[in-house]
């Protein structure tokens, strides 16, 4: 086991409405830990349920307990004809009943949290990237996660993990795709993801180093 390994969390959705099959879970559960993301990084997937009072009891101890670098949530959208990468989500606006008929009386994630809160990745970076590698799986970029489970997980795993979250929406299964290229797809994004987690890091260090190489000389000079 390297001591370096990252860890990445990626979870998909229970059945729901008239998703009795749930393409989200399949393309994680099915797919993409058979994939698996390569020697370096150690792949933790989970389901979670379509319950507001349930996310807010799971999420947290996702992010303690495991420390991820990142955590990827997937979810299915009818509406998704793309693989498609939400930069954002929502505080306020969730009025739909969960699959125990239950909605948050304030209708909000967090009290007091900010109303839109961003991932640190640059999701249209992700997209064009993922894109120019023509896997055969169209990839495309929303700002509206659509205040339903989805959202109010992106928003509370970006809320939790200071924004080194990201929210994938994949469409039913066979509409287009099957879920060998939905899982082939997550695989490429989550790869890229991860570069840009780690390029943002690089460009962190070399901004204090030069910082720090910018007072020395500094003093050097008096």
């Amino acid at each position: 086991m390297m001591a370096n390994k990252k860890k990445v969390i990626v979870t998909g959705f229970e059945p729901f409405g008239n998703h009795a099959v749930n393409s989200s879970w399949v393309a994680v559960q099915v797919e993409l830990e058979r994939l698996g993301l390569g020697e370096a990084v150690d792949l933790f997937v989970c389901e979670v349920p379509v319950e507001y009072q349930a996310v807010q009891r799971l999420l947290p101890s996702l992010w303690k307990e495991r420390q991820p670098q990142l955590v990827v949530h997937v979810g299915v959208s009818g509406l998704a004809t793309t693989v498609t990468l939400e930069q954002c989500g929502h505080n306020k606006g969730y009025k739909r009943l969960d699959n125990c008929s239950f909605c948050p009386a304030s209708q909000c994630c967090m009290e007091r949290g900010p109303s839109c809160i961003s991932s640190v990745l640059d999701m249209e970076t992700v997209c064009k990237r993922v894109n120019a590698s023509d896997i055969g799986v169209a990839v495309s970029v929303s700002r509206d996660a659509g205040r339903y489970l989805c959202d109010y997980t992106y928003y509370t795993s970006l809320y939790l993990g200071q924004g080194r979250s990201a929210f994938v929406h994949v469409p039913p299964l066979g509409k287009p795709y099957c879920s060998q290229e939905l899982g082939r797809a997550l695989q490429a994004v989550v790869w890229e993801m991860l570069d840009l987690l780690d390029q943002g890091r690089t460009e962190e260090e070399h901004k204090h180093n030069e910082h720090c190489n910018h007072k020395h000389q500094h003093q050097h000079h008096h």
